[in-house]
């Protein structure tokens, strides 16, 4: 009978097809990604008065993105069993049985080397093509493998492998990464947790079925919105760093400050709220 299932499992698996190799490269996270990775190659520029080759700024992004998918494809390879038990990943296909997870492993350390590789090409000064390297191993290695299942601290600490593409962005069109990029990096590491907690009060049951110690499942609800807020408090004023640091003009300002207080606003509504509890008869609501 196992090998039957064995036998059957593999024969779906083999059926995958390019939207599910596409579906591996976490395409929303991508986005993100690339987004912030283009933000640092943009602002660094103005910022040095350079001028950067097109052709090199699209590869730069390109390799950012391949990069970005290939520790997407290398993660899905790793919890193929663990996103099996939760309602929100339970489709993705490893878990779902449409793609092995030896060729996932395959598809995103061939991905991951191409990347690097081909960043150090555009750019042999190696500082870029270090940091994208580090990234895909941070987040596969010592997010996925190390952190994930040991601390409800994994995605705070975790959370760095997501800040590093305006760095690395930044590094590609300057050779350098002085602390202006490291202040993009720092916007992006502390939204993190307050974005991704607000999200897991609501897949609880779903993270601790997995036996994932999400901080919602080890702390509770309430401590976890406690979080989410005084995460926020310090973010809000963070991303206003760039003004000062003369990264960002007038529309720059208004923004942030504005954003940051309605980030802020809606913190309190959590942490106000009881997002997250499951009072008898039904979910929590933020209303």
């Amino acid at each position: 009978m196992e090998a039957n299932l064995r036998d059957a499992y593999a024969s779906k698996a083999m059926r995958g097809s390019p939207r599910d190799y596409f579906q591996l490269l976490k395409p929303r996270v991508m986005s993100l990604v690339v987004f912030t990775g283009f933000t640092g190659l943009i602002i660094s520029q103005s910022w040095a008065n350079i001028h950067m080759n097109p052709l090199l700024a699209a590869v730069a992004v390109f390799c950012i993105a391949i990069g970005a998918g290939a520790a997407g494809a290398l993660n899905m390879a790793i919890e193929g069993e663990t996103d099996a038990l939760m309602r929100r990943t339970r489709m993705r296909p490893v878990a779902a049985g449409r793609v092995t997870k030896s060729d996932a492993y395959a598809f995103g350390g061939v991905l991951a080397f191409l990347s690097v590789a081909l960043m150090w090409l555009a750019f042999p000064d190696g500082l870029a093509a270090g940091l994208l390297a580090l990234t895909i191993a941070y987040y596969v290695v010592f997010y996925t493998l190390i952190l994930k299942r040991r601390t409800p601290q994994n995605i705070v600490i975790g959370g760095a492998a997501g800040a590093f593409p305006p760095v690395i962005g930044w590094a590609a069109a300057t050779g350098h990464a002085p602390i202006e990029a490291w202040i993009l990096f720092a916007i992006i590491f502390l939204w993190t947790p307050p974005h991704s907690w607000a999200l897991a009060l609501y897949t609880t049951e779903d993270y601790a079925n997995a036996g994932i110690p999400m901080m919602p499942v080890a702390k509770g609800a309430k401590s976890t919105r406690l979080q989410i807020l005084l995460y926020s408090l310090v973010m809000a004023p963070v991303a206003c760093l760039p003004i000062a640091f003369h990264m960002g003009g007038l529309v720059y300002a208004v923004v942030s400050i504005l954003g940051g207080a309605f980030f802020i606003y809606l913190a309190v509504r959590v942490f106000l709220s009881r997002a997250g509890d499951h009072p008898e008869g039904g979910e929590a609501s933020l209303y």
